[in-house]
């Protein structure tokens, strides 16, 4: 086995691209854990220097690989969310290169390129399937939350780490480090572990890690004692969260609208229709629905004010599955007001005057995210 920078990292220690890589003797997996992908989102990257630290004290034996990565290394020495542009908008197949000054390219843009290189690094180094965990933080309180694209591999990946389920976000987070890594055919999960600067999203994070090793299969879960408390871990700290969640509702925020949360608003408060969640230019912003909270925006950088959740019942993810395994997700051009897109197979085009409620919500269940309303 070698252990290739698996030691304690003092906290002063300049950041690496490569926060650790061990290699086990036996083919296996890789799992591959992404921390700081926002530059004020550090605990990710904390968390992995204090699992790579315990690896190389204890001789922990692994199948495969495990790999660390430190995202945003510009963004994370400056403590801000990005330089130039949102690095976690910045993997669709058409994102644009961001420019800085005289044309080169900007600095979120060279990141993007260097973590591209490690992937590809990466998968030509597997010697089986390749799992992801890209750690995140949030600006508002609360505890922690998966998210991902909604594939059956992704479920299965997910369903094993002890953190509730967010379905349907992926809809407004368009060009994802996770969405682009599950088109690579990967299994990818985002796992939100707590707010920006609580120390328990550091364990959180850890813990996740921990069982992100076990669930991929690098280590049997009963053979190390730090799987068994981590999953002991995350479930105290989300045992009133139902297991899974879909989006109701997105507040976005355009240039100029001096939108201001309310205070005090943490990850999963419960909200009722009327009540009042935050100010902008135009005044105050009042729920519609009746639901759950979820990152409720409280730094100055980003988009999405809040959204709004609630309790997706586990009978319609057992359905969902059934009905994509039996390759139903072939016919939906068949629904009123669906067709499919002239040029790419894998997208349908929807038009809203014609497709009802039910035709909308038959698509999620058959796996298709919504990237584009049409007028």
């Amino acid at each position: 086995m070698t252990h290739e920078a698996a030691r304690t990292l003092e906290a002063d220690e300049p950041l690496r691209r490569v926060l650790g890589r061990v290699s086990g003797e036996e083919p296996g997996p890789t799992l591959v854990c992404i921390g700081g992908i926002h530059g004020n989102e550090p605990a990710g990257v904390q968390a992995l220097r204090r699992v790579f630290a315990t690896i190389a004290s204890t001789r922990l034996r692994l199948r495969g690989e495990l790999v660390g990565l430190s995202g945003n290394l510009a963004a994370l020495a400056r403590n801000s969310r990005y330089i130039d542009s949102d690095l976690n908008r910045r993997w669709r197949p058409d994102a644009p290169e961001g420019t800085g000054s005289g044309g080169a390219p900007d600095s979120d843009n060279r990141e993007r390129h260097e973590l591209a290189q490690e992937f590809e690094h990466i998968s030509k180094r597997a010697r089986g399937e390749v799992f992801v965990l890209d750690i995140h933080t949030t600006s508002g309180a609360g505890v922690p939350f998966l998210v991902l694209g909604d594939t059956l591999p992704n479920r299965a990946f997910a369903k094993q780490l002890s953190i509730p389920l967010i379905l349907g976000l992926e809809e407004y987070l368009d060009g994802t480090i996770s969405d682009y890594l599950t088109a690579l055919g990967h299994r990818a999960v985002t796992v939100e572990a707590g707010q920006h600067d609580a120390t328990t999203s550091i364990d959180n994070a850890e813990a996740a890690v921990w069982v992100g090793l076990a669930a991929s299969g690098l280590i049997d879960a009963g053979a190390v004692d730090r799987v068994g408390e981590s999953r002991d871990l995350l479930s105290r700290a989300t045992r009133s969260i139902p297991r899974a969640l879909e989006v109701r509702y997105r507040h976005p925020i355009l240039p100029g609208d001096s939108f201001r949360m309310e205070p005090g608003f943490a990850n999963f408060d419960p909200v009722s229709p009327g009540q009042l969640l935050a100010r902008d230019r135009s005044g105050p912003v009042r729920s519609r629905w009746q639901g759950q909270i979820l990152m409720p925006l409280y730094q100055e950088l980003g988009n999405d004010g809040f959204f709004i959740v609630r309790r997706f019942r586990p009978v319609w993810l057992w359905l969902s599955a059934a009905l994509r395994r039996a390759r139903l997700d072939a016919i939906p051009h068949w629904l009123p007001g669906v067709s499919r897109h002239p040029t790419r197979p894998d997208t349908l085009v929807v038009d809203r005057k014609v497709a009802r409620w039910f035709a909308l919500e038959s698509l999620h269940l058959l796996g298709f995210r919504r990237k584009r309303t049409r007028a």
